[in-house]
């Protein structure tokens, strides 16, 4: 199949997919009570309507739908059926912290899950971990996250309810920070909430134990991090908790702290992780092999095609609109040959690309790809002004200069490599001067274009 039909193919299907999706909307009242809170409070009936008109098993099969595992699913359904009764929504939260300023795709699989929620007209909460965030997650490393200053993390935070709005709805989110509650514990409520948990229970937790094994050093602070994660579920008073299949241990110490506090147990809701674009680990910013769904749509479409065949199909499953039946069908037609699979990727490419930005980003974004693998220059790149106090500059400065590599040693060794063009010639003289009062477009790897001018 032609990239131009895969492009035609998959339009339709994104438009397709749009209609399918397009979410009622419903009339909302906005409190702002307190600073770094944001409440939605449902215009009562609405809501009441739109919870009752949908069966508890059915909210159950859509909220198991995609799910690695549902605990525990009895006490879920009772959950329902009560919120039906009573016309009273569930409360579910879903974690993240600030460690970078980017929310990756990889995030997206369980706010997707989360905006099914909202649609199912329960209250979701999006809590920014900016106090948890000092102390850094220790599910899945095999050593001791480095720490945070706060100023990091604060500035890190500053976008994150705009990019998780690229998925969730706004006016129907509560925005949370854990350091309203987390910050007046002091010393002595910490004391009292690291009472509540044993060290024989936090070993049970398999990345400790497996560190401890084989010697490498555990901190005691990263004890208090799934204290903490489960002391927010008590301060709101949460149904539900969503996370990664990595969260598990996390979640579970929340049901554990809600019972001591007198509150009935949270229900847990894991979902797959997407794996890295190295293919190995999962997609996460302290290991940088994300996709941030702030990349710009030229840079979003590249990471997408950079992917393996195999991998792609994993991106298909946790990303992909399309139907399971869908899906597996493009498998298939790949697998037996009828289709490229570099055809099949352009699609989820397109599709990604198209639901962080508009479908005119994603055609420009696939025209610009095909045009780099042709040696040609994208018609749309940065452009940026040069003062140089000489008659020419070195090549490796200028590219530094002009932010397309980290510094000119970096220049120098993409030359090396023949991975640096000027006006679409490949440089191998790291010491080759271009002169001033002209244009040029640079060029460093395959995705980097930046047309140059020398003053």
């Amino acid at each position: 199949m032609s990239v131009p039909r895969v492009a035609a193919v998959v339009s339709a299907t994104v438009a397709d997919a749009a209609k399918a999706g397009t979410h009622r909307n419903r009339r909302l009242t906005l409190n702002r009570s307190k600073k770094h809170q944001q409440r939605c409070i449902p215009a009562g009936a609405e809501m009441i309507k739109n919870i009752m008109q949908i069966s508890a098993q059915e909210q159950l099969e859509i909220m198991k739908r995609g799910a690695d595992e549902l605990l525990v699913e009895a006490e879920m359904l009772k959950k329902i059926e009560r919120s039906i009764k009573t016309g009273t929504p569930l409360r579910a939260k879903l974690g993240l912290d600030p460690t970078r300023p980017d929310i990756h795709i990889g995030h997206t699989v369980v706010l997707n899950k989360l905006r099914q929620f909202q649609d199912l007209g329960h209250t979701v909460i999006f809590l920014i971990g900016d106090f948890t965030s000092l102390i850094g997650d220790p599910s899945g490393r095999n050593d001791t996250r480095p720490p945070l200053e706060r100023e990091q993390i604060l500035e890190n935070a500053k976008t994150y309810h705009a990019q998780a709005s690229k998925v969730l709805d706004p006016a129907r989110t509560e925005i949370r920070y854990n350091s309203e509650w987390s910050d007046p514990l002091g010393a002595a409520g910490m004391i009292k909430l690291a009472a509540k948990y044993t060290v024989a229970r936090m070993m049970e937790r398999e990345d400790f134990t497996q560190r401890f094994k084989k010697g490498i050093p555990i901190s005691v602070h990263e004890f208090l991090y799934p204290l903490l994660q489960g002391y927010d579920s008590v301060a709101l008073k949460s149904d539900i908790e969503l996370g990664g299949t990595d969260q598990k241990f996390n979640l579970l110490v929340g049901r554990s702290l809600q019972t001591q506090y007198g509150q009935e147990e949270q229900c847990i809701l894991t979902m797959p992780l997407l794996v890295g674009l190295d293919g190995v680990e999962k997609m996460s910013k302290s290991k940088d092999n994300y996709i941030a769904v702030t990349d710009a749509p030229s840079e979003m479409f590249g990471k997408v095609m950079s992917i393996s065949d195999t991998l792609m199909w994993n991106y298909f499953e946790l990303l992909s609109t399309q139907s399971a039946a869908a899906v597996a069908a493009l498998k298939a037609s790949c697998a037996n040959k009828q289709m490229n699979p570099r055809d099949a990727k352009v699609a989820l490419a397109l599709e990604i690309t198209a639901r962080f930005h508009t479908q005119a980003d994603a055609d420009g974004a696939l025209a610009a790809f095909e045009a780099r693998k042709t040696g040609a220059a994208p018609e749309s790149m940065p452009e940026v002004t040069i003062h140089c106090a000489e008659d020419s500059m070195l090549v490796t400065q200028i590219a530094k200069q002009a932010d397309l590599v980290a510094s000119t040693s970096d220049a120098g060794r993409l030359i090396e490599g023949r991975g640096f063009k000027v006006d679409g010639v490949v440089i191998e003289d790291r010491h080759l001067k271009l002169s001033k009062g002209a244009s040029y477009v640079l060029q460093a790897g395959k995705r980097k274009f930046t047309r140059v001018t020398l003053a």
